[in-house]
């Protein structure tokens, strides 16, 4: 059984602990998920299944869209509702203009400090467990990309953003920063993850409504239709004997529905099927053969 499972996380709940659940609904262990959501977050989790998980390098590669809701005045250790209270500040007085004023400050391509309280690693531990031991260590400065910042509700006390970023980006940072360029301090209450890549919110189901359903493997995504955003091409039966070997295909033995761009990555499919993803890639110098530098190689699904 192979393919992707398209979750609406719950609150309260681990990406693990939906690993875990999704794991004893099909009795098997190879089950993983593409992309992170913390406890207090809801929305969009991709659940890879069996050789699913042999595309969640793709899937935590994309673009994400969130609607998140803060609260002015109170900063956390966590920078979310569910830390330690470290600082109090009145809120100043100020319309949405100022608000948005501030937000367009956050768009483009802007720098951020990942928060302790996240999995990221040092020395191989990761940072929140250093957290929870009062320790601070140093991080780097990450690029990220935030494409839209739209404010959705503003009563002065409690606001809620809309926001498209791409991979990498801390909401619960974002709003951190918001809320010190606003004078006051901010911290995150509500997050839901409206869009991952190509699949939104509306394509989802609960782990509730898995549970029930007499079939679940019926609503799993083939590794094809996950990968559904990367434009296809079909191989000749020579490249396709040729690509069991290792040997990625020459332009002229592919039929592509839409003009190929250098750089771009490609569904290459046998009889639409799907047997790799690949870069499409005429001018490299390193490897002579074939115009397509493949990334991963799968069986036919």
């Amino acid at each position: 059984m192979h393919g992707l499972l398209l979750i609406d996380k719950s609150a309260g709940m681990t990406s693990h602990d939906v690993v875990r659940r999704v794991r004893r609904i099909f009795k098997t262990r190879k089950v993983g998920h593409g992309g992170t959501l913390d406890p207090l977050a809801t929305g969009v989790l991709p659940v890879a299944i069996g050789d699913g998980t042999k595309i969640l390098q793709f899937l935590l590669a994309e673009d994400k869209s969130y609607r998140a809701t803060f609260k002015l005045g109170i900063t956390t250790d966590t920078f979310d509702s569910e830390g330690q209270i470290l600082l109090e500040r009145p809120v100043p007085e100020f319309t949405s203009a100022d608000l948005e004023t501030v937000c367009a400050e956050f768009r483009g391509d802007i720098e951020q400090l990942p928060p302790m309280f996240s999995a990221l690693k040092k020395d191989g531990v990761p940072l929140y467990k250093l957290a929870r031991q009062g320790k601070t260590v140093a991080r780097e400065l990450r690029q990220v990309t935030i494409s839209r910042l739209d404010l959705i509700h503003n009563d002065l006390q409690t606001v809620t953003i809309e926001v498209d970023c791409s991979k990498g980006t801390y909401i619960r940072t974002l709003i951190s920063d918001i809320g010190e360029q606003l004078g006051c301090g901010a911290h995150l209450t509500a997050l839901r993850r409206l869009q991952s890549g190509e699949f939104s919110i509306d394509e989802c189901l609960t782990l509730e409504e898995l549970q029930q359903m007499e079939e679940p493997s019926s609503v799993l995504y083939s590794l094809d239709e996950a990968l559904r955003n990367y434009p296809a091409v079909q191989l000749d039966a020579a490249a396709a004997a040729a690509l069991k070997f290792g040997i990625p295909p020459e332009a002229h033995q592919v039929v592509a529905m839409e003009e190929l761009i250098s750089g771009n990555l490609i569904r290459l499919q046998v009889e639409n099927r799907l047997t790799a993803i690949a870069r499409y890639a005429p001018l490299r110098t390193k490897e002579t053969r074939g115009d397509f530098e493949l990334i991963r190689v799968f069986g036919s699904h």
